[in-house]
């Protein structure tokens, strides 16, 4: 079965279906390469699959050593080059619960879970991934 199914509609837009489930993501080109930047880019799912898939495997990791991650944030900047244009830098912030004393033991595994999550091990290695956890205390 495909993984999804995504359609040119006009004006440097596309609509993204996902197969399994038929939710719809819209993308944009951005307004610096000729887009309405009314919707995220490419290169923004990209950057922002990153966190989430960092989001994802930690959270897995919570659950299964019964702790929560609930409420954490990623904030994403993405950073572009020319010649060519592509992503040149992720910069992720991880913000954790204010309502949460994670132990040291704990931050360790949750740093690892995020820097070897599938999205991170799968950007070429030439895309800086800047990671910061922002752990309350």
């Amino acid at each position: 079965m495909s993984t999804a199914e995504i359609t040119y509609t006009k004006e440097l837009r596309t609509e993204a279906i996902h197969t399994a489930s038929g939710t719809t993501i819209i993308t944009d080109a951005p307004k610096d390469n000729h887009g309405k930047g009314e919707a995220f880019s490419p290169t923004d799912l990209m950057s922002s699959s990153l966190a989430s898939c960092m989001l994802t495997i930690v959270g897995i990791l919570a659950k299964n050593y019964e702790f929560s991650i609930d409420g954490t944030r990623a904030i994403v900047t993405k950073v572009m080059a020319a010649n060519p244009r592509r992503v040149s830098e992720i910069h992720i912030e991880l913000h954790f619960p204010n309502t949460i004393n994670y132990t040291d033991k704990q931050k360790v595994m949750i740093e690892n879970a995020a820097r070897t999550c599938p999205v991170a091990l799968s950007l070429h290695p030439d895309i800086r991934q800047e990671i910061s956890f922002n752990f309350p205390g």
